[in-house]
Parts: structure tokens; sequence; C-alpha cells
């Protein structure tokens, strides 16, 4: 009804992931720049990962 008991996707858990580490990545961007590109890395690599899980649903 309102979606409390709608379970999440792996796709959702993914993107909510991917946002948590740009929002990290940015609060680190002004004091340790080493360990934002780090944060920016793993979101990249979340962020290939849910292009990979939409082109397979775009074939389904």
């Amino acid at each position: 009804m309102f979606g409390i008991f709608k379970k999440k996707t792996e796709l959702d858990k993914l993107e909510k992931e991917y946002k948590q580490l740009l929002e990290e990545a940015f609060k680190l961007s002004t004091s340790n720049r080493s360990a934002s590109d780090a944060k920016q890395n793993d979101a990249q690599q979340i962020l290939d990962k849910i292009d990979a899980i939409r082109a397979k649903e775009a074939k389904v």
C-alpha cells in the first residue's frame, strides 16, 4: 500500500550505495583527496554494475 513492505531490488540497493559513496567522496574532497579518489573509484564500479543490470533488463 505505502511501499513499507516492498522488498528492495538489487538495482535499488546499488543505486543507494552509489549515491552514498558519491556523497562521502564529496565530503572527503576538501580534506583527503586520495580517500576521495578511492570513494569515486568504488562509486564508478557500482555504476558499472548498475549499467550492466539495466542493459540486461533492457534485453529481456
